[in-house]
């Protein structure tokens, strides 16, 4: 079975609360609110099936000039182990490589996933201090456990 990612629209941002929230729960992602969902449905895109079930998210957030975050990304458990979650990052290193952004990060417990994808541990230290605001409104602030990646794109 394969996948359309596209971005999301307004109509999408229900899907997109219900899974962040699922997925928060479990407290795998940060919830988000409509709010938050809404002012930023342009960072999204969104995996469909063929049948056009809508089967996960993800979002670029850009942060500076040079770097921008994968966030939000959650794939219905269903239809885990099939390249979606894999199609929705490269669709959102291409989205920043096409806004010329070079430098992609990601906060995920998903470790090796994201190595997979040529992403490379990093110290959180390291993030800017404005990605902690986000850090502020997290249940596990100041013990936070996900582990920090960057991908950047090589030199040629």
């Amino acid at each position: 079975m394969d996948c359309v990612i596209r971005k999301a629209c307004i109509s999408d941002a229900e899907f997109i609360y219900k899974i962040l929230y699922e997925f928060s729960e479990k407290r795998i992602l940060l919830p988000r609110s409509y709010n938050q969902i809404y002012e930023n449905i342009r960072d999204f895109f969104i995996c469909e099936t063929m049948e056009k079930v809508k089967a996960g998210c993800a979002a670029l957030h850009i942060f500076w000039k040079d770097l921008a975050e994968i966030r939000s990304l959650a794939v219905k458990e269903e239809y885990q182990r099939r390249g979606y979650g894999k199609k929705l990052v490269l669709s959102c290193l291409n989205e920043a490589l096409m806004l010329g952004i070079n430098r992609v990060f990601a906060l995920t417990y998903q470790v090796e996933f994201f190595e997979s994808l040529n992403f490379k541990q990093i110290p959180k230290e390291t993030l800017p201090q404005k990605i902690w605001a986000d850090c502020l409104n997290c249940v596990k602030y100041p013990e936070c456990d996900e582990v920090s990646l960057i991908w950047e794109k090589s030199a040629k």
